[in-house]
């Protein structure tokens, strides 16, 4: 009952809000549109609490650095995004085309100053995240990153992709890792919802100046290794680091090639 209460509110939020964005997209300027984004994103928290009986604790707001910077989350539930929105002012995001197949939300989405990247990656979604990223910077927001590029099971992992890298040299910004369980109460885009205390928790910042591979490897074992930690501490089970799993446009490329050998 409690998921399909949630499910009721998640539809009618979502197109009412969805609505009410996309005539505010026609105003100009950013304000209206963010605004009407910024209440959505709280009620679907309070819903989220209230009819899913998912509680939110977040851990490490005080290792966030001053200015803008950049936050590179572990993804592995539609809820992550609701969740860390939440938790700033302005954020801008990084997010897949995917989403413009929605009515209505591939305006919304410019008009927040989304960066709206292919989600199977190459030259072209690098040009893309340089240059929407590029605007969001200049403008001093900070921007939310899922360095795997999809929505991962608990207990799986995907290759960390090298477009946070490429906006953290450009930019010459932070990037504040960020570990999170929230799978365990809501996994991916499951209907079903699993009430109990989530938590995400903002990690160490990684300064700026290091070099590609020992960037990624520093990002990826803080963030595995703390969500690691936190399934663990959520279900009392022990501390299991996560599988690499091949990426949905990696195990599609893979099959076409065995079709063809």
């Amino acid at each position: 009952m409690r998921s399909l209460a949630f499910a009721v509110a998640y539809w009618t939020l979502s197109i009412g809000y969805a609505s009410a964005a996309a005539f505010a997209a026609l105003t100009p300027g950013r304000g209206a549109t963010s605004w009407i984004i910024r209440r959505y994103v709280k009620r679907m928290v309070q819903a989220m609490r209230i009819l899913a009986g998912i509680q939110l604790q977040v851990r490490g707001r005080e290792r966030l650095p001053t200015g803008a910077f950049i936050i590179a989350s572990k993804h592995q539930s539609w809820g992550d995004g609701f969740a860390v929105y939440d938790q700033f002012e302005d954020l801008a995001f990084v997010t897949g085309d995917h989403l413009e197949k929605f009515p209505l939300l591939g305006t919304v989405l410019r008009k927040l100053g989304a960066i709206v990247v292919n989600n199977c990656g190459g030259r072209e979604a690098r040009d893309a995240l340089k240059h929407r990223s590029a605007d969001a910077h200049a403008a001093g927001r900070k921007i939310l990153i899922y360095p795997e590029g999809n929505l991962a099971k608990v207990g799986e992992k995907f290759r960390y992709r090298s477009g946070v890298w490429h906006m953290y040299r450009d930019f010459d910004m932070p990037v504040v890792p960020l570990a999170s369980n929230l799978g365990l109460f809501w996994a991916q885009e499951n209907f079903k919802k699993t009430p109990g205390m989530a938590t995400l928790e903002f990690l160490d910042p990684i300064p700026t100046g290091l070099g590609k591979e020992e960037f990624l490897v520093r990002l990826e074992d803080a963030v595995e290794s703390r969500t690691a930690e936190l399934i663990a501490e959520a279900t009392g089970q022990p501390v299991t680091s996560a599988i690499r799993v091949l990426a949905p446009d990696e195990a599609a490329k893979a099959a076409k090639l065995a079709a063809t050998a």
